[in-house]
């Protein structure tokens, strides 16, 4: 009895939903909005296969920011997870005609009608993943973003090729998968930069004590411009690559504070110069890769303006890799310092393959593609003492602190003064490409007997052949025999903008 009271009245309710669908879609369809017709069909055409979105991608990639760039990459992201849903589940679940074209003016209508099933609008979902995706990581490029996107749901009901629930339900699916992709990969915004433990450093107005080298090259002067604006008591020097150790040193000499711009192998280099002149380091993220500076929480030129300024400062971690000399002692050989990793065996050529294809591609797509150029030129595993026992390996990756890292990458981290060392090991062994791929797939937390993540203090690692390349923050140079590596905890004092209340 219940049952049959229930099902009347799913049905009705069913009825009167359609019907006031259809109402909407009708006032929408026949309201005529001035300069619409020409404008909302032409926007709804040029989102055609996403070419609207991967245009304004590619647009705002260009501006050459890198909170930019990892916006138009979750933007496009997030389209695509929209698209393949919407694709292999959406249009198949709910096999809905379109709408009858009788109220909407022919001269509104598309030139060619689509041919698949109206729900859910494949087009809203995909401006709503887009513009949600931008808006994630970039508030301000969402804000432009956002409005286009909206215009693009609305040309849908406009030129009459979806009912307005389509497009509700299309936009919702969108966005669910803009915030999908950032459970997966969260946004930098949304992942607190470390911020402990407090250093001292002078605050400087104006800059003034201040001497910050910058790599030459292309954008050079614009990457410093905000700084010299900001900060007009700074002294800012340019120079190539090349020249930029004997330029830091100089820097030192009558400085109170040390400023770098540039990738980290040049922050690599500026460390080295501030940890023997005792100097706190200001890091401006001007190069290809910049992991240091991102994680220590300056993405922008504002963020160390501010830091500087006010003299927010915390103490970092030092990576430390040396050969021991006969008695033991490290410093006998070869010798350097990580702000982020040092690798051995075939991680030079994965460094080498993610800085020519990492911006382009992302650290995913690259990992993986880095594991499969590095099998073709890597014949033979290294061999390695390791905790007392001898080991063939296609990799060693040390990271300075814990990274929150998936497959090979780098990762991010999010406390820069643990004082452990992340160590990952791909074993030698047969198979070595389906090796690779599975640590560039996976995480460092599913253990196999292809790989093994752990965190030590410090390890050594013996009989190491001539020759063999080791790669640190992106710089490479040749050891052999024995390498120990360690930590200098908290020895090094960085920049960075503080929280304005506990």
């Amino acid at each position: 009895m219940t049952t049959d009271v229930v099902a009347p009245r799913q049905d009705s309710l069913r009825a009167r939903l359609l019907a006031l669908d259809c109402r909407a879609f009708e006032a929408v369809a026949s309201r005529h909005w001035p300069g619409a017709d020409r404008f909302l069909p032409r926007l709804s055409r040029s989102a055609n296969h996403g070419v609207l979105w991967f245009a304004a991608a590619g647009a705002i990639a260009a501006t050459g920011s890198p909170r930019a760039r990892r916006a138009a990459v979750r933007g496009v992201t997030s389209l695509a997870l929209a698209s393949v849903t919407i694709n292999t589940v959406g249009k198949r679940s709910v096999r809905r005609a379109r709408p009858l074209l009788d109220s909407v003016p022919l001269m509104r209508q598309l030139k060619r009608q689509p041919i698949t099933t109206s729900f859910p609008s494949g087009h809203s979902a995909s401006a709503a993943a887009f513009a949600t995706g931008v808006a994630l990581e970039s508030r301000g490029w969402g804000a432009g973003v956002v409005p286009v996107a909206g215009a693009v749901a609305l040309s849908r009901v406009y030129t009459g090729v979806h009912f307005p629930s389509d497009v509700l339900a299309g936009a919702a699916l969108g966005v669910g998968a803009a915030f999908a992709v950032r459970g997966l990969a969260p946004a930098r915004t949304r992942l607190p930069a470390p911020g402990r433990p407090r250093a001292d450093a002078p605050a400087l107005p104006g800059g003034e004590g201040l001497v910050l080298v910058a790599e030459a090259g292309d954008g050079a002067d614009e990457r410093t411009k905000a700084l010299r604006e900001a900060l007009p008591l700074a002294e800012v020097i340019t120079c190539e690559r090349d020249a930029m150790a004997t330029e830091l040193e100089k820097a030192a000499a009558g400085a109170r504070a040390l400023g770098v711009c540039g990738g980290d192998g040049c922050v690599n280099v500026a460390a080295g110069v501030a940890l023997r002149h005792g100097l706190p380091l200001a890091v401006l993220p001007g190069g290809d890769v910049n992991h240091f500076a991102y994680d220590i929480g300056v993405a922008e030129p504002r963020d160390l303006i501010r830091a500087v300024e006010e003299g927010g400062a915390v103490a970092v971690d030092v990576g430390r890799f040396a050969s021991p000399d006969d008695a033991g002692a490290t410093g006998g050989g070869a010798e350097g310092i990580f702000l982020n990793t040092f690798g051995i065996a075939a991680h030079p050529e994965l460094v080498r393959t993610r800085a020519r294809w990492a911006q382009r591609l992302g650290d995913r797509p690259t990992a993986v593609l880095a594991a499969l150029r590095v099998r073709r030129s890597a014949r033979e595993p290294m061999s390695a003492e390791f905790r007392g026992r001898r080991r063939p390996l296609w990799l060693l990756v040390a990271g300075n602190g814990t990274h929150r890292r998936h497959g090979l990458g780098p990762g991010r981290r999010l406390d820069l003064a643990d004082g452990l060392l992340d160590l990952r090991l791909v074993h030698g062994g047969h198979r070595p490409r389906a090796r690779l791929l599975t640590a560039a797939l996976t995480g460092p937390a599913v253990h196999s007997p292809a790989q093994t993540s752990v965190r030590l203090r410090g390890l050594r690692v013996d009989g190491i052949a001539p020759g063999t390349v080791v790669a640190y923050d992106g710089e490479v140079t040749e050891v052999e025999g024995a390498l120990v590596l360690d930590k200098l905890p908290e020895a090094l004092t960085v920049y960075r903008p503080l929280p304005t209340t506990d």
